[in-house]
């Protein structure tokens, strides 16, 4: 199995590392996404957790080229990186559940950009069962360069009580043609849903693993109004996950995949003025810093991982981190300090900041000199 951390000494110091991400981290090579939103466009039926029109904050409307050419014009204004790649994504919907015709006419649209340069290529997000040799077929003309599928679960019982419409099986022959058809692959997962556990969502991420993903999303469930799942809350059937238990079994989650050197490149959804307001969320695990929730989890485990090895004293310590993780470190409220000093008996903890520590590292040391507790 591989290990999420590796840790190493030297000269009184311990060295601690997240295993499996690049030396510029979770960023590297991150495209710039121009989103185009079809909520629940091509969509067969309405799983229990869904109101795409609450995540998207954009109401269902006719699919035409006319339609979308607006909103991606607004978002090239925004392009400052001209080294970075653009992609034109169309999220929210079953992109491949469109009629074939429809789905020409939005990809020559897209298509437009790329060819004049503007943009790199497109990308979609659809469902497992549409991915087949006609509408694979269909796109191979046009720049698509990455395909997200929305597996959800890899827990048969679990897709049927979240009316999914389709079994795992059907998911790992979508995530193959997917590969074996030359596109980047990316695998959308999400924990707490009816039926579902920790251990089964962990065993959700050991079979994405298998299907050797290029990137995954990792969405915790949330109680929406106006979506199915929202009776069931009500009538007591359903109970979501609270935040701890979710942003621990995330933080699991992370490292299992980027052990495997595979990018998780969101945790939580988007936070947008839609989904904030009033009476959108009825309850789960919502935070519009949730990824940062987790990612600060993570550093303290990997301080956890560092301090249970590490030989020098423990009552005088300074944990160094590269700038970018600064806070994350800290913790918000400062708790991964006071969790860290409870935990290990430490008097006085420094947690500094330094721009030789490479993003995905931490150095514990034991300082010559009395350090001021932060």
């Amino acid at each position: 199995m591989n290990e999420p951390f590796t840790i190493r000494h030297d000269n009184g110091r311990t060295f601690a590392t997240i295993n499996g991400l690049p030396p510029g981290g979770q960023k590297h090579a991150r495209p710039f996404i121009i989103p185009v939103f079809i909520p629940s466009s091509g969509c067969p039926h309405r799983c229990s957790f869904c109101n795409q029109t609450a995540i998207t904050g954009v109401k269902p409307y006719c699919l035409s080229p006319s339609a979308i050419k607006p909103s991606i014009r607004k978002f090239l204004a925004f392009v400052r990186d001209r080294e970075r790649p653009v992609q034109i994504a169309f999220y929210g919907g079953n992109f491949l559940g469109v009629p074939q015709d429809e789905v020409r006419a939005l990809l020559e649209t897209a298509s437009v950009y790329v060819a004049c340069g503007d943009a790199a290529s497109i990308r979609f997000s659809t469902r497992p069962d549409t991915i087949t040799e006609s509408t694979l077929a269909t796109i191979r003309d046009f720049p698509v360069t990455t395909i997200e599928l929305g597996l959800q679960s890899m827990d048969d019982r679990v897709l049927a009580r979240t009316r999914r419409g389709h079994n795992a099986n059907c998911a790992v022959d979508a995530a193959r043609m997917v590969k074996s058809a030359g596109y980047e692959l990316g695998l959308q997962m999400m924990t707490g849903l009816p039926g579902d556990t920790p251990r089964g969502a962990l065993q959700t991420a050991e079979k994405f693993v298998s299907l050797e993903p290029d990137f995954v999303r990792i969405y915790p469930t949330l109680v929406l109004e106006n979506s199915p799942l929202a009776e069931r809350f009500r009538s007591g059937a359903f109970i979501p996950s609270t935040m701890e238990e979710t942003i621990a079994l995330v933080c699991r989650l992370f490292l299992k995949f980027t052990a495997s050197r595979i990018r998780v490149i969101r945790m939580g959804l988007q936070a947008d003025d839609a989904l904030s307001s009033a009476g959108t969320i009825l309850a789960g695990p919502y935070h519009p810093a949730f990824g940062e929730r987790v990612y600060s989890r993570v550093f303290y485990r990997l301080a956890v991982a560092a301090l249970v090895q590490h030989h020098g004293r423990h009552h005088a310590l300074g944990i160094r981190v590269h700038p970018r993780h600064l806070s994350r470190m800290i913790g918000a409220g400062r708790e991964n300090i006071s969790c860290l000093k409870t935990r290990f008996k430490i008097e006085n903890l420094s947690i500094r900041a330094d721009t030789g520590i490479t993003p995905h590292h931490l150095e514990v040391d034991n300082p010559t000199a009395p350090i001021a507790s932060r």
